[in-house]
């Protein structure tokens, strides 16, 4: 797909690394991990009144609760199906977000003034964002893409510039990130990195976006497979063994299925949305395949609890008015 639009390349910039750019180091030494109180201030979850963010940094449904968590600019926003929550303090900018059984995994900045270091490495938080675990380069790196096992011990991540832990591109830890090695990549023939998704039930299968197709793996990145047409993918996510995505196709925004075995693609209808608005996440809940998310470059979110057969609009440009 040739791209001329100059609006839309600049969409891009957002959701692709091309030809890698933006993985931050401070130092190439990797620390164990070690439980982190985040706050000393009182922390509470509470119901919003109103939400207005400037960006979204992904979504996911942690298997130890029942809503979906947003990953914005202002912290953790937390929707239920009708009412929004929102974090009392702990409002970090969690990059690479991933919802896994226990709770979530991410990376990002912190909230100015708690006296954390910058930026977070690789963390994960098992109670709603109150404290973390320091899993890998806390105050080191920080990583706009992260794929993580929805078990919690296989990680993924995309690294720009090598040094003593990580290669360049794609490496992966199998011990919750104790230590690390660089996928091969062979038959990988893309000229972006994207998102990546683990396949809940087996850690070593992952799907990446590119701008030419979805490519598979299913040794942790070391062969790769092109399992779609070279079209534009902007986001995907696991669905049990299939995988959810979403293309750029004829300057239309899709949102489809894919059988990775087969090959076998399904169109899933969503509202209608700008060429210049693609989708930028995708979840799935894992306890729930009916139960399903997407956000978008304006900070549109919609969900769906039927597998797509109706959308509702929680957020529209990153706000809404709660009553």
């Amino acid at each position: 797909m040739k791209i001329t639009n100059k609006g839309f390349l600049a969409v891009l910039t957002g959701i692709m690394l091309i030809l890698a750019a933006g993985c931050t180091d401070k130092s190439q030494e990797q620390k164990k991990p070690k439980q982190e109180k985040i706050t000393k201030v009182d922390y509470d979850i509470i119901q919003a009144k109103s939400i207005n963010v400037g960006q979204i940094l992904g979504i996911g449904y942690p298997g130890n609760d029942v809503a979906l968590y947003v990953a914005t600019d202002k912290g953790l926003k937390m929707y239920n199906g009708s009412k929004w929550y929102e974090t009392s303090t702990n409002q970090h900018e969690y990059y690479g977000f991933q919802a896994v059984s226990a709770g979530f995994i991410a990376s990002g900045q912190p909230q100015k003034g708690l006296g954390l270091k910058n930026p977070l490495g690789i963390i994960q938080s098992v109670n709603k964002g109150q404290t973390f675990s320091k899993l890998s380069f806390y105050g080191e790196s920080l990583f706009h893409f992260v794929g993580a096992g929805y078990s919690g011990k296989s990680l993924y991540v995309i690294k720009e510039n090598p040094n003593d832990s990580l290669g360049k591109g794609l490496n992966y830890s199998t011990d919750n990130g104790d230590t690390w090695k660089k996928s091969a990549l062979k038959d990988f023939g893309a000229d972006s990195y994207g998102m990546m998704a683990v396949q809940p039930k087996n850690d070593n299968t992952i799907a990446m976006s590119t701008r030419s197709g979805i490519y598979y793996s299913i040794d942790n990145g070391n062969t790769m497979k092109l399992i779609t047409n070279p079209v534009m993918i902007t986001a995907l996510t696991f669905s049990g063994e299939t995988i959810v995505f979403s293309s750029v196709e004829n300057e239309k925004i899709r949102l489809k299925t894919i059988n990775p075995a087969t090959g076998e693609q399904k169109n899933i209808a969503i509202p209608f949305l700008d060429y210049e608005n693609p989708i930028t996440y995708l979840a799935v809940n894992p306890k729930d395949p009916n139960q399903m998310a997407f956000t978008t470059y304006k900070n549109d979110l919609y969900e769906s609890i039927d597998g797509g057969m109706k959308w509702s609009s929680p957020l529209q440009n990153g706000k809404t008015e709660l009553e």
